[in-house]
């Protein structure tokens, strides 16, 4: 009875084990912008915790969208009302993996894990005419242009269909 019992316990902490770690698609934001950061990081910057985190305050001033608010919750930017670099700081000084470094990250504020990219939009493929506004005001926007005088959903498609061919050779859309 006694063994049964020990392989139960040992069964539950596994199965415990699995449903704390991050599934596919977890903490996208947090993963992609952990990855981004530690890769503009130099050996010796690596080792010190207190310089990673002045680093990462410097990552997060040339952030944007999801990855901007990604550093507002850990305290990155000047603006955020709390902090915990050190929770990202110290593990990526030992050279934590991304997803190992989120679970934790995930432990002290959930919401960092709720952040997610918006979904690409293929200019390539997609009916401008199809679109809504809030999303052809998204392209505008990521290619850092605006729509003065813009006021209906054409005077958008109309702009767009000018900018394209500046920036389909991007890739970042």
């Amino acid at each position: 009875m006694y063994k049964l019992t020990v392989f139960n316990l040992l069964f539950l902490t596994a199965t415990l084990q699995v449903a704390v770690s991050l599934r596919e698609g977890d903490c996208e934001v947090c993963v992609k912008t952990v990855e981004k950061f530690a890769a503009t990081l130099t050996d010796d910057v690596k080792k010190d915790p207190k310089r990673i985190e002045a680093e990462f305050k410097k990552f997060c001033k040339g952030t944007r969208n999801k990855e901007n608010r990604f550093c507002y919750y850990l305290g990155g930017l000047e603006e955020s009302a709390t902090g915990i670099l050190g929770e990202l700081s110290k593990p990526l000084s030992w050279s934590m993996p991304a997803d190992k470094i989120c679970e934790k990250l995930k432990k002290k504020d959930a919401q960092i894990c709720d952040l997610r990219f918006d979904k690409q939009i293929d200019l390539n493929n997609v009916d401008l005419k199809k679109l809504k506004v809030r999303d052809l005001k998204k392209i505008l926007n990521d290619w850092d242009e605006v729509c003065d005088g813009c006021i209906e959903k054409t005077d958008f498609i109309k702009r767009i269909e000018e900018l394209k061919p500046k920036y389909m050779g991007r890739s970042d859309l």
